[in-house]
């Protein structure tokens, strides 16, 4: 099929596509997703297919008010209510127990809860009034690869695939949602993003941070959990705090073929690069690094010379967290050493 690229005034027809139960790319603040009307199973069907997703990966159900999501939901708890108030429309996946059948196990992947999101992105907002549906939004790209935050990643991973692409420029926070478990007794973070534990705990007191690794039988509850994500095809290394990066150079100079070399702009510039290093900026800080991440990545993905990519670490809290989580996932767990890659 051929895919369209939807600009701003055209909402109501990218929603019409929604409502014929095509797919249809949107941004958000944090990645762009792929949506299909969450209410129509052949529809989520089709996302699972576009995108080469295991159909026990559950979606995130993206909605433009809190009363659509007490439409499904069989009860907000006050707290749920309290972050909902402090941090929607953002960067705030909340996990919540729904209502006996009210939305398909292509959804929830056979799970009895649901992935709410409220993004903070006015034409995705806008889509979703306008096809007057929740819509699901897992990352618009091929599965496991790096997730997209441009309309131009959408179309180079799925044109073909899928029916439009709502274009609304580079997207502002480049790793996706904090997810939290609502669900438990106890709130618990499943996958960090841009809002932090700390964030979260202002508003509702103690919370924890899920560290458990999905076992190859298990059914994740969130996205990301269980599946190596965010790789491109050359294999990334983790370039640790406080490694001197004249030996990551002299080291990418002894290589047969090119390097990516993603680091802050500072570090870029005091070194005197060999040929085969190719320099991707991630910017001055760690909100820079976090937007750049998937478009550096995707980058390098599209030069078959370059295989390797040394990475910068950042401190693992904060947004830092959300950061590393990605990167690690990117690289496998995988960290340069002068000496031996380990």
């Amino acid at each position: 099929m051929d895919t369209r690229i939807f600009r701003h005034g055209e909402i109501a027809q990218a929603a019409a596509a929604i409502k014929r139960g095509e797919l249809v790319a949107f941004p958000t603040e944090t990645v762009y997703g792929l949506g299909a009307d969450a209410t129509n199973e052949e529809a989520v069907k089709n996302v699972y297919l576009a995108k080469g997703r295991p159909s026990d990966n559950p979606l995130i159900v993206h909605v433009n008010s809190i009363s659509m999501v007490e439409k499904y939901a069989a009860e907000i708890p006050d707290n749920a209510r309290k972050l909902m108030a402090a941090f929607w429309p953002g960067s705030l996946t909340i996990i919540l127990k729904i209502k006996k059948g009210v939305l398909s196990k292509t959804v929830t992947g056979g799970l009895k809860t649901v992935a709410f999101r409220y993004p903070d992105c006015q034409p995705t907002l806008d889509l979703i009034e306008e096809a007057g549906v929740p819509m699901v939004g897992p990352s618009a790209n091929t599965s496991g690869k790096p997730s997209p935050t441009t309309a131009q990643h959408v179309y180079h991973d799925l044109h073909g695939k899928i029916a439009g692409i709502l274009d609304n420029g580079p997207t502002r926070v480049g790793v996706e949602s904090t997810v939290l478990d609502m669900s438990t007794a106890h709130p618990v973070i499943l996958r960090p993003g841009a809002v932090t534990k700390k964030d979260i705990e202002s508003v509702i007191g103690s919370i924890d941070i899920n560290h458990h690794k999905v076992g190859k039988n298990e059914v994740p509850k969130a996205p990301g959990m269980k599946y190596k994500h965010y790789a491109p095809k050359a294999q990334v290394y983790i370039v640790d705090e406080g490694t001197d990066w004249n030996k990551v150079v002299e080291w990418i100079r002894q290589q047969p073929f090119d390097v990516g070399m993603m680091a802050e702009g500072k570090i870029l510039q005091q070194e005197v690069l060999p040929m085969n290093a190719i320099q991707f900026s991630l910017g001055k800080n760690v909100q820079d690094a976090s937007a750049r991440l998937f478009d550096g990545l995707r980058q390098f993905d599209d030069q078959p010379n370059v295989k390797a990519i040394v990475t910068q670490a950042f401190p693992a809290y904060d947004l830092g967290g959300a950061y590393m989580n990605r990167l690690n996932k990117s690289a496998g767990g995988m960290h340069f050493d002068s000496n031996a890659v380990k």
